[in-house]
This record gives structure tokens, sequence and C-alpha cells, in this order.
């Protein structure tokens, strides 16, 4: 398993250095994608912008496009899919249990959730586009989620090998949610989005 991670990292190591002034270009139309497709690394585009363009602009860049992303994939869902997916699903109780726990989220839970470095977004973006999550709360979410999520990607994700094996880095993604939890709780309690 160590042996398949380390070459995992090396593969991304020289693709980032081979790809030149494209491959932040193409790092953010791909992080857009990876939002509907989860075929795709989101870590490597991420760690592809942070290098190009430096910490700050690097991580401006990447949560931009990490929110496009989501917000087409989530509009499409509510738009043309939640209509035919709640004539499908009236009659499953599995199903609609589960879409009933997601409309029941509060903004902290879903805060948390998006702000996990491993919680696939199109999965995310896809329920909560077929939910009855209000879009503003939505919103609102994805715009904390994603600040802990692309600052963990940018600083600590620029190795897979290091990320994986390091505990420190490990401490930092649970400061990282409970970071969220408490922003987004702050700002529920001021804005009463629940």
């Amino acid at each position: 398993m160590f042996e398949l991670m380390k070459n995992i990292d090396t593969f991304i190591n020289t693709l980032l250095n081979s790809l030149g002034i494209y491959g932040p270009i193409l790092g953010c139309f791909l992080i857009v994608i990876e939002s509907i497709l989860p075929i795709l690394p989101l870590f490597v585009f991420i760690t592809l912008n942070f290098m190009a363009f430096g910490y700050f602009f690097g991580f401006l860049i990447s949560w931009f496009f990490t929110i496009l992303g989501c917000l087409l994939s989530f509009m499409l869902c509510r738009k043309k899919i939640r209509t035919w997916f709640t004539k499908k699903i009236a009659s499953k109780k599995n199903i609609t249990k589960i879409v009933s726990i997601i409309n029941k989220l509060k903004l902290e839970q879903l805060t948390m959730i998006i702000a996990i470095p491993f919680t696939p977004a199109f999965l995310v973006n896809i329920a909560a586009g077929l939910s009855k999550i209000p879009f503003k709360k939505y919103f609102i979410a994805l715009i904390i989620g994603k600040i802990f999520l692309v600052f963990f990607w940018g600083f600590v994700g620029t190795s897979l090998v290091q990320s994986l094996t390091n505990p420190l880095a490990l401490i930092k993604v649970v400061i990282l949610i409970l970071s969220a939890y408490l922003v987004s709780k702050l700002v529920n309690k001021k804005f009463n989005l629940d």
C-alpha cells in the first residue's frame, strides 16, 4: 500500500512539473469538472494552483473554481433532476428516509460534511440539489466549508504520502473541521438559517 502511494506521489510531482503554465489553466477547468464527475482527483488540481500561483492566489483561485463547480452541479440537480427523482422515490421508504435526513441537516452539519477533505463533492452536490435544502443555506455552507477543504489540500495535500503518513496532517484535518463547525455555528446564529 505504501509503495502504491509513493508511486502515485511521484507521478503527481512529475505531472505538475511537466505541465508548465498550461497546468493551472487546465487545473481550474478540471476543478469545476471534478465537482460533477467523481473520477478526477481534486487535490492534484488544488496543488497545481498552489504551486503555480503561490499560496494566496492559488488558494483564491482553487476556492473560487471549487465553489463554481459545486454550484453548477447543485443547480443541475435542483433544476433538471429533482422533480423526476421525487416522483421515482415516492414509494421507496429507504431512499425517502435518507432524503428526509438530508433535508434536516443544520448549517453546521452541512458545512462539516463539505469541509471534510475526503468527502466526495459530487455526492454532496447531488444530495443537496435533490433535497429541499434552501439554496442560501447550501451556498453559505459551501463558501465556509470549501475554505477549509482548499486550505487542507493546498498546505497539507501537496504530498499525498506525507498527508497519509504524517500524524500532524491528521491533527490539522481535525482542527480545520472543528473550525468549519464553529464558523458555521456563528453564521447560523447570526442569520438563523435553520
